[in-house]
């Protein structure tokens, strides 16, 4: 009888246990997610950013994830994952029953729960629902949703799945981006060999990394090997002959950005345009404008060009800074940048951000609306002493020329060539400011301009793109394109999601365009810009320097290709006494041309001829305009025009360097 009783005492307790142990995983089991929630699962992936020749320049991630479909694995390399991770994957309902055995059996040796013994549906379960942390409760969690993964997907969705999620150690998620990390090549040019290693990461991706000990990684592979002979995945043969493949280490690739200041650039644009969310986990591949052969031929330039200023400067505390833009006029595609001497000491963009006066190249806006109201390149101005008044009563500003001297009667082409100040001011006074704004305007200068008259001596700050935008107009028939960094831009599927052609509009006349080429050319052949003619073919630009030589600009062209070249100091100080445009900024300029032409091989092309115009030579009237052109009844005195004054210049009569542009 007492046998009975504790019998029963014992079944009793030992049900009680087993409802409450029950209990418990049913609890944990009614926790678990929906796993149909796979089905709108998509990975974090990376975003490429590519220049137009197909040259990787940057990557985007918060996991390196290039996600692949199965077809694109090669069978060796999915064999691999099988034969280590789960060799009977196609033949178990989810959960290994012998692998789970034999896991148990290595728990109860260790006295520790094992890696080992979870099949691969159970790893994905893990792996896109639990947390990694090595529990009973997340072991049962684990099974019952690999049973559910099986229930609902076929087991190529789940290997796929599966590849494209493991985590291979250096930062790479999945096979893809895996293969490229340790391989420098996509996956589906793996050997046997590299496959095996790859398989071989799972299980511990630091320890078999080949980058970390290369050594245990050979043995890892071996063992993968092994593990797919057995499995009758390979023969002997094979086995051996991948044993002795050898790993070659690629270069470590590098973290920062190739052309970064182009890549920031573009990636502030995808920030904006899409949100943080597609930039660093959408997988989005940027297809953009950037040549790199151009964009390393910018560089040298400008590495060049700072390296001879700096020896014609020494001891100065400050980096000498610089920005080169190379725009294609007809696509507005911009095809090299550089923002500055070095990006990892300064990631500010002086080709897009920095606020700088253009000096005299911007006199070619001012001249521009001059033609397009119907003066000439030959309509004449005085050069002669003149003064306007200044910002305080009795105050006078009187514009001086470079070279302090004048000529008398000029035409507007010889003006612009020598770059002459009194005539670009008098023209400005003739034309009047509103207008030579709404010019600007039309040219794609968008920042605030300045409503005085040193506007016509470039007193007023720009960006080095607008001003490279503006001159693209005088190259491309009048039309203006706005600059862009992107041709176009799919998802992970490879769907375009953004193609979109830059805008465009027709800014001024073809005429006028052509007219003012026509006098920018002669900038090059007998004006400030001299030195461009070395280029051998037909080129039209504008040198720029402000007051005390802070600035120095030239923005140059032939019929294929406009540059824009800044060269100055952050902090506004002097480049140097006589560093003018031509002599800082034009042999940068002149040398990233010439090796660009060379080395792109881009043939000799002559600018159109400039169209014969009705008002072209126009006779200047007694008020020195025009009969279809009005003068200003008080230039420096309207609600749109304030008395001279700004960051250049003093109030005062005075004829000094500060007025001195060239």
């Amino acid at each position: 009888m007492r046998f009975w009783k504790k019998f029963i005492l014992i079944g009793a307790a030992g049900a009680v246990l087993l409802g409450a142990v029950a209990g418990i995983i049913f609890a944990h089991i009614g926790e678990l997610p929906e796993v149909t929630a796979l089905e709108e699962y998509k990975p974090s992936a990376t975003t490429r950013i590519f220049s137009a020749d197909g040259e990787l320049l940057a990557e985007f991630y918060t996991q390196n994830r290039i996600p692949v479909p199965l077809s694109a694995v090669p069978k060796s390399v999915i064999d691999a994952f099988l034969a280590v991770e789960d060799p009977r994957f196609y033949s178990h309902s989810g959960i290994d029953i012998t692998g789970i055995i034999r896991a148990a059996y290595k728990d109860i040796r260790t006295g520790r729960l094992a890696q080992g013994g979870s099949s691969i549906t159970q790893q994905l379960a893990k792996m896109m629902f639990l947390s990694p942390q090595k529990t009973f409760t997340r072991k049962i969690k684990e099974a019952f949703l690999a049973l559910q993964i099986e229930r609902h997907y076929s087991k190529d969705e789940i290997l796929g799945l599966y590849l494209n999620q493991v985590y291979l150690g250096s930062g790479a998620y999945g096979v893809e981006a895996a293969s490229q990390r340790y391989f420098g090549k996509s996956v589906g040019e793996l050997t046997l060999a590299e496959g095996a290693m790859l398989a071989g990461l799972p299980a511990a991706p630091t320890k078999y990394s080949p980058l970390n000990d290369l050594q245990l990684a050979y043995s890892r592979r071996a063992h993968v090997l092994k593990r797919m002979y057995d499995g009758g995945f390979i023969t002997k043969a094979q086995m051996l002959e991948a044993q002795k493949e050898p790993f070659v280490r690629i270069p470590e690739p590098k973290e920062d950005y190739r052309a970064p200041y182009f890549v920031e650039y573009i990636r502030r644009m995808l920030d904006e345009k899409f949100g943080q969310t597609a930039l660093y986990r959408g997988g989005l591949n940027v297809y953009t404008t950037l040549n790199w052969q151009m964009q390393e031929i910018a560089e040298k330039a400008m590495a060049k060009g700072l390296e001879t200023l700096d020896k014609r400067h020494p001891g100065k505390k400050e980096p000498m800074q610089g920005a080169i833009l190379a725009i294609e006029p007809n696509t507005g595609y911009i095809r090299a940048m550089v923002g500055g001497r070095d990006y990892n000491e300064s990631e500010f963009n002086r080709a897009t951000q920095a606020m700088r006066q253009p000096g005299s190249a911007f006199k070619a806006i001012v001249y521009c609306a001059a033609l397009d109201k119907g003066l000439g390149p030959d309509y004449t101005i005085l050069d002669a002493p003149v003064s306007y008044p200044g910002a305080r009563p009795g105050a006078m500003w009187s514009p001086t020329n470079y070279d302090r001297k004048f000529e008398g009667m000029v035409p507007l082409r010889r003006a612009l060539a020598l770059s002459i100040n009194v005539v670009a001011v008098k023209l400005l006074a003739q034309v009047g400011i509103p207008t030579a704004i709404e010019y600007a305007r039309k040219l794609g200068i968008s920042t605030p301009l300045a409503p005085y008259l040193p506007l016509a001596l470039g007193a007023s700050d720009v960006t080095l793109i607008e001003m490279a935008s503006a001159y693209s107009v005088f190259d491309n028939y009048g039309i203006y394109t706005a600059p862009s960094g992107i041709i176009k831009i799919t998802n992970r599927d490879g769907r375009v999601v953004d193609d979109s052609p830059p805008a465009t509009r027709q800014a001024i006349t073809a005429a006028t365009a052509a007219e003012m080429t026509d006098m920018l050319t002669g900038v090059v052949k007998f004006g400030t810009g001299y030195r461009a003619s070395a280029l051998g073919r037909p080129a039209a630009g504008k040198t720029g320097t402000t007051s005390n030589f802070n600035d120095a600009w030239f923005i140059g062209y032939i019929p294929s290709m406009v540059t824009a070249v800044w060269v100055g100091y952050d902090n506004h100080k002097t480049i140097g006494n006589h560093e003018s445009g031509a002599r800082a900024a034009l042999p940068i300029w002149l040398d990233f041309m010439q090796n660009y032409v060379q080395e792109l091989k881009v043939p000799y092309e002559n600018f159109p001829a400039a169209p014969t115009q009705e008002f072209s030579g126009a006779k200047t009237s007694a008020s020195g305009l025009p009969s279809n052109v009005q003068p200003e009844a008080a230039p420096m005195q309207n609600e749109t025009t304030a008395p001279v004054q700004g960051p250049n210049y003093a109030p005062e009569h005075r004829q000094g360097p500060a007025s001195a542009y060239h």
